[in-house]
């Protein structure tokens, strides 16, 4: 190649100008150095921390990792806070009488998922999350709201508001997170460049992407919660169909047996997770009373009797054979309202539906635990006049999902 002319300029230089110059610095001042790139990391605003973390826990793996470490860690102090209340040997003894009802209650709702068909990853984190996490924070939250109580209220209002209102709320709220959680959204579409034809598939119609619009009349939404699109979409939780313009009250606008065994299932794993910890708590504590009682009265000459066990056996007896289902029960009232409010067609069903779900379950709960201070009399009236009929009406709604949901034929796969 040939050198330009020497008069000419080079190619490779452009031309400065007065606006091009750098601004003059004033007289008597110094320029102050910009800052390095590890010192504006480390000025970044926070909310921006957040966000990055906010999107990182939309991936699964990650996500499932944290909850994974979440539970385990809350496992372990629930273990810690019961111990210090019963000791070890009561610990022991209450975790093997717990488990005595355990698998004719799970039993029972593993024969409801067959109508459900909730994935066996969701019901075990529904487990745990009410046999670690939920009891965790109820017993902390429990005791803090009843010395509140008791030091604004009086030691007796104090003790009934504490057992019959802000009990009953913290466990329900506690164990109605888990179906909360569940619905978080995760993201599972890969991270590509726009001229990848992984971006290319995911942006065609019927694979998630936008559909092309179709000119006409415009087609009927279900009259979901406007929070709805931004969950996420679990199989068993699915939008119903309106075929018909302006059908309100077509038969496919009503939720389906399928999302209300769904809601019922979560619900009550959930809760039966909670009263296993909540069963191991009580009856080692009745152990470790009824043993300290003993050893006061006769001490070690007389081998032990089951008279020498009154309270064990009375707590046994009341928690484990005549009440296994009193939290699944009260908790399955908030996943069916939470089911039916993201399913429904109905606008006003669906706002309504999780805030009655939520406050019949507290209500519920709250009559139980006053039950309990009414004597023998008082207790077997509300057993007979409120517990059995509430049972066997969620009984009769559990074999009537499954038997409609025999006869219903299949619906179409969820589209990605």
């Amino acid at each position: 190649m040939s050198r330009p002319p020497s008069g000419s300029p080079s190619p490779r230089t452009t031309a400065r100008t007065a606006a091009d110059e750098p601004p003059a610095t004033p007289a008597g001042t110094r320029t102050i150095p910009g800052p390095r790139a590890g010192a504006v990391r480390r000025l970044l605003p926070l909310w921006t921390r957040l966000e990055a973390l906010h999107r990182s826990l939309h991936y699964p793996a990650l996500s499932s990792s944290l909850a994974a470490f979440a539970l385990a860690g809350s496992g372990v102090l629930i273990l810690h806070l019961v111990q210090r209340q019963t000791g070890t040997t009561g610990l022991l003894v209450g975790l093997g009488l717990a488990l005595l009802p355990l698998p004719f209650v799970l039993g029972s709702l593993a024969w409801l998922n067959q109508t459900a068909r909730v994935p066996l990853r969701h019901t075990l984190f529904c487990l745990a999350w009410g046999a670690c996490a939920a009891t965790t924070v109820a017993l902390l939250a429990n005791g803090w709201a009843s010395d509140f109580l008791v030091a604004h209220q009086g030691s007796s209002r104090g003790e009934t508001l504490g057992a019959e209102v802000a009990t009953p709320l913290i466990e329900e709220l506690c164990k109605g997170a888990a179906i909360l959680l569940l619905l978080l959204p995760v993201r599972r579409r890969p991270s590509c460049r726009q001229d990848h034809s992984c971006a290319l598939l995911a942006d065609a119609p019927g694979q998630g992407g936008p559909a092309p619009a179709v000119p006409g009349p415009r087609r009927p939404q279900a009259a979901l919660p406007r929070i709805r699109p931004h969950l996420r979409p679990l199989p068993y939780f699915r939008p119903p169909i309106l075929l018909a313009p302006g059908s309100r009250t077509h038969p496919r606008a009503r939720s389906s047996p399928r999302t209300l065994a769904a809601g019922l299932v979560l619900g009550a794993i959930t809760a039966c997770g909670f009263a296993f910890t909540e069963n191991a708590l009580y009856l080692g504590r009745a152990f470790t009373d009824d043993q300290q009682s003993r050893l006061d009265s006769i001490g070690f000459g007389e081998p032990p009797t089951l008279r020498d066990f009154d309270s064990t056996v009375h707590t046994f007896v009341l928690r484990a054979l005549l009440s296994p289902f009193a939290h699944p029960l009260f908790t399955a009232l908030t996943g069916l309202g939470v089911a039916i409010t993201l399913t429904t067609g109905r606008r006003w069903l669906s706002r309504l539906a999780a805030p009655v779900g939520m406050v019949a379950a507290v209500g519920l709960h709250g009559v139980w635990n006053a039950a309990a201070g009414l004597g023998t009399d008082g207790f077997l009236l509300i057993y007979g006049l409120v517990m059995v009929p509430a049972f066997a009406t969620l009984v009769c709604l559990a074999v009537w999902a499954r038997a409609r949901r025999s006869r219903q034929p299949a619906r179409p796969p969820l589209e990605a």
